[in-house]
């Protein structure tokens, strides 16, 4: 089984740059989307054999998260289930017969860290909810977490500390769900792997330069961890300021002996 997850940054403009050619060659059996800044309705998105779940942000062309699958789900839902944090079409979690697959969008903690308190409730919820699901069957919980969790998950760290996206509070938050039960399938299978990124900054010639920051994660309950095969990163994708990322399980019938 694979899954592939990718902040497209503007789904509409990644159409006009090949999406339709790198899905099908990504060959995914699921595929999450973050940032699509879209209404379904507003582009003519053609995948046979594919079913399709959006949860758009109430404010158009703004953050938003979809989901194509080949695999039929046995529910949806959308969002936290929170007032508070439902608004902007962040999160989507499809139930399959052995797993539930979360894909979220995580909200940034923006320049100057001015929404980190939005951010840290929002990140206590999210734990809280990942590890309600993972009581009942395993998680696998993919996106733009919006977080280099260590040094080595970003091109400069030293210059960056206390940065969006790497403040002291929001990688406290990615230790506290992995000491919750959860696994980076990435680092699990490359622990000293340099240089792997999945969004570089527009700017400076970064993605040339490769100084980048890994933010896109497949994150699994720990005892599906025997079953990952491999982890992605796939940097040859261009269309976005991030690339795909990926994760590769053992069949589906292997779950069920988890």
């Amino acid at each position: 089984m694979r899954l592939i997850s990718w902040n497209v940054n503007g789904l509409r403009a990644v159409l006009n740059k090949g999406f339709i050619d790198i899905f099908q060659e990504l060959n995914a059996d699921i595929f999450c989307l973050q940032e699509t800044k879209m209404q379904p309705g507003q582009a003519e998105i053609e995948l046979p054999g594919y079913t399709q779940y959006w949860n758009s942000a109430e404010k158009k062309g703004y953050s938003g998260t979809a989901v194509f699958t080949r695999i039929a789900p046995i529910s949806v839902t959308y969002g936290i289930g929170l007032e508070e944090f439902d608004h902007e079409g962040r999160l989507i979690t499809l139930e399959f017969e052995d797993f539930y697959l979360v894909n979220c969008y995580t909200p940034n903690a923006q320049r100057g860290l001015a929404r980190l308190g939005f951010r840290m409730s929002w990140e206590d919820a999210l734990r809280d909810y990942l590890m309600a699901l993972d009581i009942t069957k395993p998680v696998i919980y993919t996106g733009d977490l919006n977080v280099a969790h260590q040094e080595i998950d970003l091109k400069n760290p030293k210059s960056n500390r206390g940065n969006a996206g790497f403040s002291d509070e929001e990688r406290g938050k990615m230790s506290e769900l992995l000491d919750a039960g959860f696994v980076d399938t990435y680092r699990a299978l490359y622990p000293e792997q340099t240089g792997a990124y999945s969004w570089w900054s527009y700017m400076y010639h970064a993605r040339e330069n490769n100084a980048g920051w890994r933010i896109d994660y497949f994150i699994v309950s720990r005892r599906l961890l025997p079953l990952v095969t491999d982890a992605l990163i796939l940097p040859q994708v261009q269309g976005s300021d991030h690339c795909p990322v990926g994760l590769e399980l053992q069949e589906a019938a292997a779950l069920a002996t988890v």
